[in-house]
């Protein structure tokens, strides 16, 4: 919005220099970086206290630790505040013109919906379980579907006329359109390795990136600042990867295939990165407000998204490590309690408890220790995704 303003008034007047450097993508992505961390900050006290004022407090279920059972009652459906933070910091300083940014956004703020309506049941219907989760999984596959159908066409067009042009083909083909190889896997260390998926299959992957991260976020936001850190550290690093497979000149050198358009996703990432880090300043230990299911579902669909955009998904799973195997160890936990329940008619645990933050507190790891020491591993993962760029 900023940046169509500021190129009306050059037209107005040329003596308007200043506004010529709101055209650099990078600084707008630090403009964008500090709205959305000072609309947080000074947004943060007041929303914690209509949500404390409300009683809308995070509900502890009866099987949680018991060290928790302290933060019952703290508010919850904090993330509300970190997506007003994104949206208008965004909307300020991003090219309103860009189909990704706003494709993101979509998926962003829709799985957000879906979280605050799960909160919302657990705070007014007092059920901790909130959402039942094929509900939960239906919406959300509706969402991840939707944007899949649009992304597998728009990785490799310049206008949504053509994408619409293209899914019309592809209908009309009988669903056997062959789709170029912008589109297909990239292979993190090999120079130009990109295994072909075809329509069907890159709409799977990106279906199952985007609601994998979705959750996968959610699980692991269990402690204080547990999850908002390692959203802040991928987010960040994908912006790089977008402002260089937006960039003609850097994707042909670090042999990225080049998406037009997509490096306006730097602004987007700065700003869930500013937004991230005022919320961590009230969601520090001990915690004055937690970012419920409305703000962690609707971070994992952003960072999923965004890496089928820049076509880094492996890289993806390699940074956001920890929210992988926060997820695998919830699904082999319940796994095998249903295995060998159903073998020895008694069900027995991998884990001390899941998701995997929890077993290390069972452990006698304190909560801080826990968080901190994830932080350090997503930092170093982050580092070794980011080496991709060039070790290839």
């Amino acid at each position: 919005m900023i940046l169509w303003l500021s190129q009306w008034l050059q037209g107005l007047s040329p003596d308007f220099s200043f506004l010529r450097a709101l055209q650099y993508l990078t600084l707008r992505a630090l403009l964008a970086a500090m709205t959305a961390l000072l609309i947080g900050l000074v947004a943060g006290p007041r929303v914690i206290g209509m949500l404390a004022a409300l009683k809308i407090g995070q509900p502890i279920r009866g099987y949680a630790m018991q060290s928790h059972l302290s933060k019952s009652g703290t508010p919850t459906m904090g993330g509300v505040l970190i997506l007003i933070a994104i949206t208008v910091s965004t909307l300020l300083w991003f090219d309103l013109s860009n189909r990704f940014v706003w494709i993101v956004l979509a998926v962003t703020l829709s799985m957000g919906a879906i979280g605050w309506v799960d909160d919302w049941r657990k705070v007014v219907n007092k059920d901790p379980e909130g959402m039942r989760s094929r509900e939960k999984y239906f919406w959300q596959s509706v969402i991840g579907l939707m944007a899949a159908l649009y992304l597998v066409f728009s990785i490799s067009e310049n206008s949504n006329a053509r994408v619409f042009e293209l899914f019309v083909t592809w209908v009309q083909s009988g669903f056997s359109l062959d789709l170029p190889p912008k589109a297909g896997l990239l292979v993190p260390f090999f120079k130009e390795v990109s295994y072909p998926l075809g329509v069907l299959g890159f709409v799977v992957m990106t279906y199952l990136v985007i609601v994998g991260s979705s959750n996968a976020v959610n699980l692991t936001d269990g402690l204080d600042g547990l999850a908002i850190m390692p959203v802040i550290m991928v987010g960040s690093s994908l912006g790089i990867f977008a402002y260089v497979t937006g960039n003609a000149v850097y994707a042909k050198y670090l042999l990225f295939p080049h998406i037009p358009g997509s490096g306006e996703l730097l602004v987007f990432c700065a700003a869930m990165a500013g937004a991230g880090l005022a919320f961590l300043w009230f969601n520090t230990h001990p915690a004055q407000i937690f970012m419920g299911d409305v703000g962690a579902l609707a971070l994992g669909g952003a960072l999923g998204t965004i890496a089928v955009i820049v076509r880094q998904e492996i890289v993806l799973a390699i940074m956001g490590g920890i929210f992988v195997v926060e997820a695998i160890s919830v699904m082999a936990q319940v796994l095998w309690f249903k295995y060998t329940k159903r073998r020895y008619g008694e069900g027995r645990r991998i884990l001390k408890m899941a998701p995997l933050h929890h077993h290390f507190e069972k452990s006698g790891w304190k909560e801080t220790q826990v968080v901190v020491r994830f932080w350090i591993i997503t930092m170093l993962l982050c580092l070794v995704g980011l080496a991709t760029l060039k070790l290839r």
